[in-house]
């Protein structure tokens, strides 16, 4: 039978309707098995276990009476450290930010709040969210529980630690680079990186997305049709959609898919992981899809364009803190900012410009195909105490030529399991669509759900 903390919120919000179960008995069997496996995770900050059971009594009473506030009442769930929450101070994963609370709720906490959805805590990240890893100056370093050995990824460490381990169906991160996906691929789970402006963001910036990280990808859709809702404080959300999410049927015959198994750059492609993405679309083949190449794409003067230009915006808002507070940095991610330091203003505009090269590039290399596979990441998860799968500040993205160019081009993407290394770590498959097509991505994905080898049961003894 499964546990209540391992049920889905499409399952939970059935049964509250139903009135066969509570959203006050859900949270009270989520909160022992936080209680049981936090200590060697450490992927939760701010955990509130009081305050959730209060929102879970007000959602109990608001089934009762048939008036539940959205599609997630009553459903217990985390959001990233670095989306405002009210009250709560949002130290950015690191030791050098002053600990001030958040004035008002950033969009996803707010429409998370105005749906009902029952907040347990925060989850955990690296400094400025610049790694993928669970390693931060400010919180306990976050493990992967399929292997505690392991990093469960980054930046959203905790949140892919918290979704695998059952602290409740759902959970909110953010990607700038890959850090949905990233950790979604090595903790198992489906993890969506949004169109570009789909789910507004605050404070706003390129390439930023916030979007769900969940064990199922009917889950994940119903989280969107919460965060997708629109708020006037992101200037470069797109305009209100009216999608569909629930509607996940799609036919994959006859579709056009592209095979991207060579980035162009960057770590190998491993023996296990490529064999996995290579069998998935093996999948789609017999599934009716045609399946074909995708030509490699990403070129090293653009993303190290991009290396100097986040380095020298990181440096920017290092050199403002007093010289106390900036020695509090993880050294890793110090050193990498301070490559930076003395970047000229033409090297960074250069940088800068990569990001348009690396935006046309990816929508031109896609374009012929209606969705693209590759490797969420070339890698199996690294050991939890290296900043990233090179542990090199020098080399700092070089697991990441899979990802990032979507989050430039501002296509969609999302990792879901496709299989496990010989020592049980998971392993991403990544599907990328077309831009704005955040729906026709999560309906490819669903289909290769009901495709792909039975899945290990989930790591939560």
């Amino acid at each position: 039978m499964t546990e209540l903390p391992d049920l889905t919120a499409v399952e939970l919000v059935a049964q509250y309707r139903a009135k066969t179960l509570s959203p006050v008995e859900v949270t009270e069997a989520v909160v022992a098995r936080i209680e049981a496996r936090e200590p060697e995770l450490h992927a939760l900050y701010a955990y509130d276990p009081s305050g959730a059971l209060e929102e879970a009594k007000a959602s109990e009473a608001r089934w009762a009476a048939g008036e539940p506030l959205g599609p997630i009442d009553g459903v217990p769930l985390t959001i990233k450290e670095n989306i405002a929450t009210r009250g709560t101070p949002v130290p950015l994963g690191t030791a050098a930010t002053a600990l001030v609370p958040a004035a008002e709720d950033a969009p996803a906490a707010a429409r998370i709040r105005e749906s009902g959805g029952v907040l347990l805590a925060k989850t955990t990240m690296p400094d400025y969210g610049m790694l993928t890893s669970g390693r931060s100056s400010f919180h306990a370093t976050a493990r992967n529980p399929w292997l505690l050995s392991a990093t469960p990824g980054g930046s959203s460490a905790g949140a892919g630690a918290a979704a695998a381990v059952g602290y409740g169906p759902l959970h909110v991160g953010t990607d700038i680079g890959g850090s949905i996906r990233l950790p979604a691929g090595w903790c198992g789970l489906t993890g969506l990186k949004p169109s570009f402006g789909r789910v507004p963001v605050v404070p706003p910036f390129l390439g930023r997305v916030a979007g769900p990280m969940t064990r199922t990808v009917a889950d994940t859709a119903l989280l969107m049709d919460v965060l997708a809702r629109p708020d006037t404080r992101d200037h470069l959300c797109l305009p209100p959609a009216e999608l569909d999410w629930a509607s996940l049927d799609l036919a994959l015959s006859g579709l056009r898919v592209g095979l991207h198994l060579d980035a162009g750059l960057g770590l190998p492609v491993d023996p296990a992981t490529r064999d996995a993405v290579t069998a998935a679309a093996r999948a789609f083949e017999a599934a009716g899809a045609v399946v074909e190449p995708v030509e490699p794409f990403l070129t090293r003067p653009m993303l190290e364009g991009l290396d100097v230009f986040w380095r020298t915006r990181a440096w920017a808002d290092m050199a403002d803190l007093p010289p106390e507070r900036r020695a509090r940095v993880l050294p890793y991610i110090a050193e990498w900012a301070a490559g930076g330091a003395d970047a000229s203003g033409v090297a960074v505009y250069r940088g800068f410009a990569q990001i348009d090269v690396m935006s046309v590039a990816a929508v031109r290399a896609t374009s012929a195909f209606d969705f693209v596979l590759s490797p969420t990441c070339p890698v199996a998860a690294p050991p939890a105490e290296w900043a990233s799968p090179t542990n090199d500040p020098a080399r700092p993205f070089e697991h990441i030529a899979f990802t990032v160019p979507y989050n430039m081009s501002g296509q969609p993407a999302v990792s879901v399991n496709c299989g496990y290394t010989d020592d049980g770590r998971p392993i991403g498959l990544q599907i990328a669509g077309r831009r704005f097509d955040d729906l026709g991505v999560l309906r490819v994905a669903a289909a290769y759900e009901r495709l792909r080898p039975p899945q290990r049961p989930w790591p939560i003894g």
